[in-house]
């Protein structure tokens, strides 16, 4: 098996990856939390770890995915006040809280299929997991390090510190996380203003509430990714993953969690995916360059001046890497376009090859193959990646006019590294789409060159010579011959 290099925040360098039992692979992803459709920033996030599932299933490893799905306890704090988005959004749009999940969570499985994201193994619910969350609460309090205030229990950062490192994911220091907190107005539940939720009492109005030791409330929105997690891939596990917004409080708060409970820092390795820009701009509402990942397909946003394919937005997310800026544009869009095409166009032409019975293409082939496995054991650099994938594109174009020579071994290789780095690790499946639209052009320009042949038998010159014309304005050559006529883009 290839040596693997992943970059882990917890230590700010890449380290080799080695798991914890030989040959399994346990990651959690922070999923959706179901109180709005995901957009463009937070399915950056899943399509990255999905690439980084793939690629450690095409390794040969046995991966155990969750990906948790929060459809309660998400308690926030903005401003100074704390909220449950779940409620919050449920009142906005006059539905039940549970309405609210089942819309958002459908909207969510259906952009899974249409960018062609792999199922985890378990894609467990907070509301499936409260007992296992006061359980965790039950230990924390425990051990001392989390109060009850009022019917909520807080956590005790403050004390937990003085015993334990705080800031080991974010490098956010508890002194000055304390001396800011301490610099607010003080709200009276809590003994600090950086201690967080790990329950909150029911408020009136609350749509969803449950009960527990301390009363009638909802869990904190950190808790659950840390009962969820630990449940079903143990006290500690290989990966945790999320957006890099995502570090600190969560993350952070998610490590504190299991320390104060008895456990440990629940990942070897945690990794986070960077945010996404839109026309060298944060995303954002306000910025007025927000978008949705239908929208796009769709063509219903104005910030670009075409819909886009699933392949293409995904390939165009590909070409940066996971820990990179990325930034959309509509000429960045039309660039990956253009790429996709001019790959898949290349990749289409292999079944087409004919094979020889010399070869002076296997070293080529062969480098591309290298080049391959270190881009991606190079924390999983999917830009190199594409980058090796274009000379491929290039070897087979010269395949195709005969300047290489390739035998059947070589034309059997080439098909292994598109259908296992293109479509395998990447989940760039361009073959039904691109398939279909093969068909549907040369269905096209067949029909095309009858009409040219009956305008050519009645010696209507002009006719056929104007389609002949606009075809190679187009790009398209025809060819007469003894055999008919034929095409070539």
């Amino acid at each position: 098996m290839s040596e693997l290099f992943i970059y882990n925040t917890l230590t700010g360098k890449k380290e080799k990856f080695e798991p914890l039992h030989t040959g399994k692979v346990g990651m959690y992803v922070c999923g959706p939390t179901l109180y709005s459709e995901p957009h463009m920033g937070n399915l950056r996030t899943f399509i990255n770890f999905d690439m980084i599932y793939r690629y450690l299933l095409f390794l040969g490893f046995q991966v155990k995915y969750v990906r948790n799905i929060t459809d309660c306890g998400h308690i926030t704090n903005s401003l100074g006040q704390e909220q449950d988005s779940i409620g919050k959004a449920a009142k906005l749009e006059q539905m039940e809280s549970l309405e609210i999940v089942y819309k958002y969570n459908s909207k969510f499985q259906d952009i899974q299929k249409a960018y062609n994201l792999l199922r985890p193994n378990i894609e467990p619910t907070a509301t499936a997991h409260i007992q296992e969350q006061i359980q965790i609460i039950e230990k924390i309090m425990a051990n001392g390090y989390a109060y009850e205030s009022n019917g909520a229990v807080y956590f005790d950062l403050e004390k937990y510190s003085k015993s334990n490192a705080y800031g080991v994911i974010s490098g956010r220091k508890i002194e000055e996380l304390l001396s800011e907190s301490r610099e607010l107005q003080g709200q009276d539940e809590k003994r600090n203003s950086v201690d967080f939720a790990l329950w909150k009492k029911a408020n009136p109005e609350d749509m969803q509430i449950w009960r527990s030791p301390w009363g009638e409330g909802n869990p904190g929105w950190h808790i659950e990714c840390t009962a969820m997690s630990t449940k079903y891939l143990g006290e500690q596990f290989d990966i945790h993953g999320g957006g890099m917004d995502l570090k600190f409080p969560h993350h952070e708060d998610e490590v504190a969690q299991s320390c104060g409970a008895g456990m440990k820092n629940p990942a070897k390795y945690w990794m986070h995916a960077n945010m996404l820009n839109v026309n060298g701009q944060k995303m954002s509402k306000s910025f007025g360059n927000f978008f949705l990942p239908f929208e796009i397909l769709e063509g219903t946003t104005s910030i670009f001046t075409k819909p886009f394919s699933a392949p293409v937005v995904r390939f165009f997310m590909m070409m940066g890497h996971y820990r990179s800026d990325l930034d959309f544009s509509n000429d960045a869009l039309l660039s990956a376009e253009k790429g996709y095409e001019r790959l898949t166009e290349a990749f289409g032409k292999v079944s087409k090859l004919s094979a020889s019975d010399s070869s002076n293409s296997k070293e080529a082939i062969a480098q591309v193959e290298s080049n391959n496995a270190a881009a991606m054991n190079d924390d999983f650099n999917t830009s190199k990646l594409i980058a090796e994938l274009f000379e491929l594109a290039t070897i087979i174009n010269k395949i195709d006019s005969k300047d290489l020579i390739a035998d059947q071994n070589d034309l059997k290789k080439i098909n292994e590294i598109i259908q296992g780095y293109f479509v395998q690790v990447l989940g760039i499946n361009f073959e039904s789409n691109h398939s279909n639209q093969s068909q549907a052009m040369e269905h096209l320009m067949n029909l095309v060159i009858e009409i040219r042949k009956d305008s050519r038998e009645k010696k209507d010159f002009a006719t056929s010579d104007k389609i002949r014309d606009y075809l190679n304005q187009a790009g398209i050559e025809l060819r007469d011959g003894n055999e008919g006529t034929s095409w070539k883009i």
